[in-house]
């Protein structure tokens, strides 16, 4: 017997020596070049530009069909609102468990190596958003993080021990950080949430070695600053802005291109006449000042909820027999943009999903209303998208082998009811966000994985789900689309089709994004739904 706990020991010690050793070392150059290591997966998008594209074939359509569990994690705690998407490097990965916690795991078995928690306020204010964490990111020998309390912690990569911990904002106003930061050259760049809570917004850079705060850029400005007339004689307690997803970076331009959240409150609009600058908006800024080099405000004097917050994917791409560079956003209010990301330029823009609130967009991509489409006081005014809009949080993707932009669709409506347009930062009284929505009974909603021309938006195919979903989609050079269901199912379709090639009924709906890493010569796939991460790999 004691013959057979040594030889068990010694496994186990064999199955952790591996991760444990492996430098954990993640230089600035080594990201910028993540398309040519695809067996990791270095950012929150997979790269820099945000496609979600894994280069790893060898799971494909001929053999996804046998696709099995390889291995099953369960946090130590039951979690809620599970919307991790992890980083991969060195045999070790990284995730999130709600609502601010590191762990580190063996890639081969899921064997968690290390974890941290951060010490949060007894009571954290987390207004219009769960207290969740979507993602970390890596860059030298350091992890980091944004939490529930809206702070930012550097950790050390391999063992797990803070090296330094700032306040990004005042939670107790109601600013909080769901979403992952993004590590670029020495910078790491970090947004927060709380449109609800009336906060104005902001995006962050900070040192990534002393966690000394670089920039701030106030994405909503004050009296006597640039786009305050935007806000009307409200300018002074302007609100709204926020930046609470993650955003994409062009190394060559030099650019950070990050979407923000509604103006607040946000269903009463009474207060903020104007375009309200620089709201619902994807922000082209240069990341060693801070500063905007270029703006595209998808919906101006928005009322409706509709963040931009959805992440922006980057790609090439040849327009009218000229090569361009171009930024594709899939936006909640149910339209699809692609721009010049050189200059925002507009290029071409359409709905993705049912709405109507808009005619159409006009020659430079601004939407031209139809009438009578604003929240209204008692029951309210029918309008199509919902408010989790035509798509919600969860990323889409790219692939560059089939040149479509694949996202995970919601086709709802809901009527938009007015309501208070008094809100305080930090203290909801009355209506958070000056109204609200009533759903509508008896609705034919649903949901689908739609698969549109990157460079036009022209509709490819679908996949209808039964309801709409929140989880992202994962596009593989082995001709594959990785996505979920609210019920519960992780499935692979065909990229170029559509047809449906596998699934695997997780127990539980599934809200976050895909990844794909290799190690040992074996293609993992991974996922999470309810309280488990899972990693898939063939036989």
């Amino acid at each position: 017997m004691r013959s057979v706990k040594y030889v068990l020991f010694l496994s186990i010690l064999f199955l952790w020596q591996p991760a444990r050793s492996a430098a954990q070392n993640v230089p600035y150059q080594r990201i910028v070049h993540a398309d040519s290591e695809p067996q990791s997966w270095l950012t929150y998008g997979g790269n820099y530009a945000s496609q979600r594209y894994s280069r790893l074939n060898q799971i494909n359509k001929e053999n996804v069909s046998r696709l099995k569990v390889a291995w099953i994690y369960q946090p130590i705690q039951p979690v809620s609102n599970l919307e991790s998407s992890p980083i991969v490097a060195d045999g070790v990965m990284y995730i999130t468990e709600p609502p601010s916690t590191v762990t580190a795991l063996d890639v081969r078995t899921g064997l968690r190596l290390w974890s941290y928690s951060p010490k949060l306020p007894e009571h954290v204010v987390s207004i219009g958003l769960y207290a969740t964490s979507r993602g970390v990111a890596i860059l030298g020998d350091s992890v980091f993080i944004g939490t529930a309390d809206a702070h930012l912690v550097a950790l050390d990569a391999k063992t797990g021990a803070v090296r330094w911990n700032v306040t990004v904002a005042d939670n107790k106003m109601g600013y909080a950080i769901t979403g992952p930061p993004l590590a670029i050259d020495g910078k790491v760049l970090i947004g927060t949430g709380g449109s609800e809570a009336a906060v104005r917004g902001l995006l962050d850079a900070y040192d990534a070695k002393t966690g000394k705060r670089l920039w701030r850029l106030w994405t909503v400005p004050r009296v006597g600053e640039p786009g305050a007339d935007t806000w009307g004689p409200g300018a002074a307690q302007s609100a709204g802005g926020t930046t609470w997803n993650n955003g994409s970076y062009d190394p060559k331009l030099n650019l950070v291109y990050w979407g923000t959240g509604n103006p607040a409150p946000d269903f009463n609009d009474d207060q903020r006449p104007g375009d309200n600058l620089y709201t619902c908006s994807l922000l082209a800024i240069d990341p060693d000042t801070g500063k905007i080099k270029w703006y595209f405000q998808f919906s101006p004097h928005e009322n409706h909820d509709w963040d931009s917050d959805e992440p922006p994917i980057l790609f090439d791409a040849t327009i009218d027999g000229k090569p361009r560079k171009l930024v594709a956003f899939a936006n909640r209010n149910a339209f699809y943009y692609v721009l010049d990301r050189t200059n925002g330029q507009f290029i071409t823009g359409g709905p993705f999903a049912k709405e109507t609130w808009a005619k159409g967009l006009d020659a430079k991509g601004r939407p031209i209303l139809e009438p009578n489409q604003q929240p209204t006081l008692g029951a309210g005014t029918l309008v199509y998208p919902s408010i989790t809009g035509g798509v919600d949080w969860t990323s889409p993707s790219y692939s560059p082998q089939t040149g479509l932009f694949y996202v995970s669709v919601h086709e709802t409506g809901a009527y938009y009811i007015k309501g208070t347009g008094e809100i305080e930062p930090g203290a909801p009284k009355g209506i958070v966000g000056g109204g609200g929505i009533r759903a509508l009974v008896g609705d034919q909603s649903y949901g689908a994985i739609r698969a549109l021309e990157a460079t036009t938006g022209k509709l490819k195919w679908q996949f209808k789900l039964l309801t709409t979903a929140w989880v992202g989609t994962l596009a593989t050079a082995g001709g594959l689309v990785f996505s979920g269901s609210d019920e519960g199912n992780f499935f692979a379709l065909d990229a170029d089709t559509g047809k449906p090639l596998w699934d695997f009924y997780m127990g539980h709906s599934l809200r976050s994004n895909s990844i794909s890493y290799e190690v040992d010569g074996k293609q993992y796939i991974f996922e999470t739904a309810g309280n488990v991460y899972v990693a898939f790999t063939l036989p």
